[in-house]
């Protein structure tokens, strides 16, 4: 499947056209070479889509990211108050044992 349509950042168009013009070789030629070499082995695969995977979310991932991220808070928030609320019966009971000890 060719791809006729791509941008790249400029200063790697220049850079891959300079190899392309100084091999005598077609730019789009030395773009799916790279690509072949970049994607030649499965871990260069994985890496790659895991890299893409955080960079760009497929759609719906960055809504569950942000999910998960604000239920983590939450669930922080809450044990943070159940502390504190602890820590105040714990005061609350040990001022009333000292009232009632004589």
């Amino acid at each position: 499947m060719a791809i006729s349509d791509v941008s790249l950042p400029v200063k790697w168009g220049q850079f891959l056209k300079q190899l392309a013009d100084d091999h005598q070789v077609d730019l789009n030629s030395v773009i799916s070479e790279l690509c072949e070499w970049a994607f030649s082995n499965s871990e260069g695969k994985k890496q790659f889509e895991a890299w893409l995977d955080d960079a760009f979310p497929p759609k719906g991932w960055a809504e569950d990211k942000a999910s998960d991220a604000g239920a983590r808070e939450r669930a922080q928030e809450e044990e943070m108050e159940e502390a504190s609320e602890e820590e105040v019966h714990e005061d609350r009971d040990y001022n009333e044992d000292r009232e009632l000890k004589p």
